[in-house]
């Protein structure tokens, strides 16, 4: 071996072994945790120095303070538990009648029930609706907004990470980015999405999204916000055929666009919006910002 030879030797391991360090911080379809690997963001709401893709415009969803909203023609939004849901903002049906609204008023902590007509029931008490032209007018509005930022969210290209842990994310430590399945999604136990305030997360389920069920709160499987991470920024686009489905007493952060129905089991806590363009169903579950 010559003097060079000896010079340069160490160097080329070392590059190598720094190569692979790179490589294996990349994450990517194999299931592993992908903290760290970040992409630029762009547009408003994303932030200066924010990481991950442009963040999805809810429009008047966001204006309107909504935080459950159905497009419905047929069914609606329902509490099958004991009426104890406690929601903050407000929530919407179009274009089925109100009387497909089962949220009472007394379930509602803050904002207003609106519909297309004045048909809501509720449990007789009807101070918290809103059904009049103005109000279909708004409610109409806020349902197109989120058939349009469903149709945006699912259109995203370029995704950081695709077939991540082939579904099933249990676990796992997201950074900001555009996440990408061709099936359903799968949360077992806690999944963390870390980032800063301005950091954007966007999840396209082709199939169902499904956390596990459990006996309490306390228990329950989560979607945690690490860092200084905010539920407005993240998207969950789900195309199933069943939708979301949030087990019993579960936590989930984030903005839900299902194209089906959204399902929040009992005692389920949901940190951001379900938006379904079939039923929402809720048992006893805490809902709003």
């Amino acid at each position: 071996m010559n003097r060079f030879e000896n010079i340069t030797k160490p160097l080329r391991w070392l590059m190598a072994l720094l190569l692979v360090a790179v490589v294996a911080g990349c994450g990517g379809g194999d299931g592993i945790p992908v903290l760290g690997t970040t992409t630029p963001g762009a547009g408003p709401g994303a932030g200066a120095g924010g990481h991950g893709p442009t963040p999805v415009d809810l429009l008047s969803v966001v204006t309107g303070n909504f935080v459950i909203l159905s497009s419905s023609p047929t069914t609606g939004i329902t509490d099958t538990g004991s009426h104890s849901s406690a929601i903050t903002g407000n929530i919407g049906l179009s274009p089925a009648t109100a009387a497909a609204i089962g949220v009472y008023c007394s379930e509602m902590k803050t904002g207003n029930i609106y519909g297309v007509d004045a048909a809501y029931v509720g449990s007789g008490t009807t101070t918290c609706f809103k059904g009049t032209a103005p109000d279909k007018t708004l409610v109409d509005n806020a349902v197109g907004d989120m058939l349009t930022a469903y149709n945006a969210a699912a259109g995203k290209t370029l995704p950081d990470h695709t077939e991540l842990g082939a579904g099933d994310i249990s676990g796992m430590t997201l950074a900001p980015g555009l996440y990408k399945w061709s099936n359903s999604v799968l949360i077992n136990s806690n999944v963390t999405l870390s980032g800063g305030a301005n950091d954007v997360w966007i999840f396209q389920i082709a199939g169902n999204l499904t956390t596990a069920a459990k006996g309490s709160v306390p228990a329950g499987i989560k979607v945690v916000l690490g860092g200084a991470a905010q539920a407005s920024n993240v998207f969950w686009q789900v195309g199933g055929g069943t939708g979301a489905t949030l087990g019993t007493y579960s936590t989930f952060n984030g903005n839900i666009l299902s194209a089906k129905q959204v399902v929040m089991q009992t005692g389920a806590v949901l940190h951001g919006k379900a938006m379904a363009q079939t039923a929402v169903t809720l048992d006893a579950n805490p809902v709003g910002p």
